[in-house]
């Protein structure tokens, strides 16, 4: 049995429930409240993050990118990161535009405070949003949602012709942003209108279907029609 451990609004862990779900591979879905900091999860990742998969045969991977790129050697008959070096290349960068510097302009600062402030080590209280960061995180994502637009208006997908990691990266992301509604979709069309596509592909309909308790998503959410 395949194993992922997950948090439902960790976009690095969307990513990989998306990849899996794009080679076809069936896997089981594990919550992990990396909070808790569990010594049998610490066994299997020592950094207590998510995302963590484990193989059939039992070989654990963890970390994202660690595990995007073993799925992508491992199960070759639907290529994410690219069919030569060039495109490979330009993949990864993307990638880690929407991992790293989307990440921290913007994911961190409205995800991170909005929800993530929520958990902290047991016995501890719970930590304040910062209201600065959260005006950060919406003064930043217009420029994200810009540059998704400038790409899209060159290009078929994200990174060229085929679709890639580049557009799983960019769209865990956001998809993670939308259950929170802070994704200004009216004023930004050719975003809007790639990641329609994204949200009709079927390896998107988990994601569409996750559901936070105490925290439902707003009406547009699951519309692949928003």
């Amino acid at each position: 049995m395949r194993i992922l451990y997950h948090l439902t609004l960790s976009p690095v862990a969307r990513k990989v429930r998306i990849v899996l779900a794009e080679k076809n591979l069936e896997f089981t879905l594990k919550l992990e409240k990396v909070w808790e900091r569990r010594p049998e999860f610490l066994a299997l990742n020592p950094a207590g993050e998510v995302p963590v998969l484990i193989e059939p045969d039992g070989a654990v991977l963890a970390g994202t990118e660690a595990i995007v790129e073993y799925l992508d050697e491992a199960y070759r008959e639907k290529l994410l990161i690219g069919i030569n070096p060039v495109d490979r290349a330009e993949v990864r960068r993307l990638v880690a535009w929407f991992d790293v510097k989307m990440n921290f302009e913007v994911t961190e600062n409205l995800l991170g405070q909005k929800m993530m402030r929520r958990y902290g080590p047991p016995g501890q209280p719970n930590a304040q949003p910062n209201s600065q960061a959260i005006r950060a995180g919406h003064a930043n994502l217009p420029y994200h949602l810009d540059y998704i637009a400038y790409l899209v208006e060159r290009r078929r997908w994200l990174a060229g012709d085929h679709f890639s990691v580049a557009d799983i990266s960019a769209a865990a992301h956001l998809s993670s942003l939308d259950y929170l509604g802070d994704v200004p979709w009216e004023a930004h069309d050719p975003a809007k209108e790639w990641y329609a596509r994204i949200k009709s592909r079927p390896s998107f309909r988990a994601i569409l279907a996750d559901h936070v308790p105490g925290a439902p998503p707003p009406k547009h959410y699951a519309d692949l029609d928003f």
